[in-house]
């Protein structure tokens, strides 16, 4: 029983709505040779390249080819008692593989090089070492393939590392050229060409150590000190690039300059064994500067060409447009022309001295604004007091002493009729002067 049947109504007294018909989905099939979530992941859509190449792909056996595996034994080459082990073998038609064990090619040994006595008594002999000693050596390096830490390890008598190598390779070296007597066929022979350097060794090590035993600060400080070393590196570099650059300009130059002496034009060069006189700088000459007479040095004679120019320019290349023109400004005020009527080598230098102190100045006096412009409000406030603020000036213990107005009693009946006034009025009243103490008033004792 339920709420229609407690109020009487029909079971159906909706009327029934029609469904709607949705279309049906186009079913798309998965292809082959791709899993289920990834299909979902590109929307039902294949992608327009493979993802993998058919070559990478596990390729199915021909179909005349029937394949199985068998527990079948096996000797390998690597071990000297023949034993007889068995394994699982693919076996394909039923022919099982012959010939070695496939990983039998990846046992290696080391060639130890072997002496007789003879050898030994006429080249192998050493006052630190043994016959004894040097045979357990040489047998515990044909066991453990040069291993010289596991040989360590093993040798009956406490020998380090490196002199268990050296005595090694001394030997190895001295039998080489004792059996090779001509040089020239064990010239080229690693034992001969780069022979063992215990210090060498020993210092690699302690290096070694040094490394492996940094903090993390001597890390990041060792990167810094190496970022800086390739940064100064770089610099050096475009600096040399630079220089030849400049160079090469001052060569073409002198090469032009020749040609028009030799057209006829006006031209006064130094002669060729007359010694090139150095040009005075000062210890403050920029770099820029010192390498500008370096070139103008190389064209050995000056013009009122575009040489003069890029004179000017080098000189004159850190500063900016306005500072330039300053300069220029200063010059002409000084009465000095912009360019040198007689473009000498003395005068070009101290053209150039004088633009260089000439900017040394203004940059000075930039300086002085700034530095006066931010003391300027320090200054001021040590004068300017807030109004309203009574001064108290204690010289001692001493007070002050007391000087009686005579315009007292006024003052006094002027603020009166001032509180009088309307507010109105308050404000037309001229302000009163701040003073830095109110006069205190008379008593009957002070007369």
């Amino acid at each position: 029983m339920d709420a229609k049947d407690i109020l009487g109504l029909p079971k159906n007294s909706f009327p029934p709505q029609d469904k709607k018909s949705r279309p049906p989905k186009e079913s798309h099939r998965k292809p082959d040779g791709i899993s289920r979530e990834v299909y979902a992941l590109t929307g039902g859509l294949a992608p327009l390249m493979p993802a993998l190449d058919s070559s990478q792909l596990k390729k199915k056996p021909p179909s005349d080819e029937k394949v199985a595996w068998q527990w079948l034994g096996f000797t390998s080459s690597a071990r000297k008692d023949n034993l007889h082990l068995y394994h699982w073998v693919r076996v394909v038609n039923g022919v099982p593989p012959t010939g070695d064990y496939s990983f039998a090619k990846y046992n290696r040994s080391v060639d130890i090089t072997k002496y007789t006595n003879e050898e030994y008594e006429k080249y192998l002999t050493d006052p630190r070492w043994t016959k004894e000693e040097t045979d357990q050596l040489f047998e515990l390096c044909e066991r453990f393939d040069l291993r010289f830490i596991v040989i360590a390890d093993r040798f009956p008598s406490s020998r380090t590392v490196e002199e268990l190598k050296e005595r090694y390779y001394s030997v190895s070296r001295a039998l080489l050229i004792a059996r090779n007597p001509s040089p020239v066929d064990i010239a080229s022979h690693p034992l001969v060409k780069e022979p063992y350097n215990v210090s060498h060794d020993l210092e690699r090590k302690r290096a070694m150590s040094l490394v492996l035993s940094q903090t993390r600060q001597q890390e990041q400080r060792d990167e810094e000190v190496l970022a800086e070393a390739k940064r100064i590196a770089q610099s050096r570099i475009s600096a040399k690039v630079s220089q030849e650059a400049e160079m090469a300009v001052a060569s073409n130059a002198g090469v032009e300059v020749t040609e028009r002496t030799i057209q006829g034009e006006t031209v006064s060069p130094l002669p060729s064994n007359a010694q090139h006189p150095s040009i005075p700088v000062p210890s403050s000459m920029s770099t820029e500067n010192a390498s500008t007479l370096a070139s103008l040095r190389i064209l050995r004679v000056y013009l009122r060409t575009y040489a003069l120019e890029q004179m000017l320019q080098a000189a004159s290349s850190t500063a900016g447009l306005r500072t330039i023109k300053r300069v220029e400004q200063t010059l002409q005020d000084l009465g000095v022309n912009l360019k040198p009527r007689v473009p000498t080598k003395s005068v070009c230098a101290e053209h150039l001295e004088l633009r260089k102190e000439i900017l040394t100045l203004l940059n000075l006096q930039k300086q002085l604004q700034y530095k006066e412009a931010e003391g300027l409000p320090f200054r001021e406030g040590s004068y300017t007091e807030t109004p309203g603020t009574p001064k108290h000036f204690h010289h001692g213990k001493q007070d002050r002493a007391f000087v009686p107005d005579p315009s007292f009693g006024g003052e006094r009946t002027g603020k009166r009729d001032q509180k009088r006034k309307a507010p109105g009025r308050l404000s037309e009243a001229p302000s009163s002067p701040a003073q830095s103490k109110r006069p205190r008033k008379l008593k009957a004792s002070d007369f």
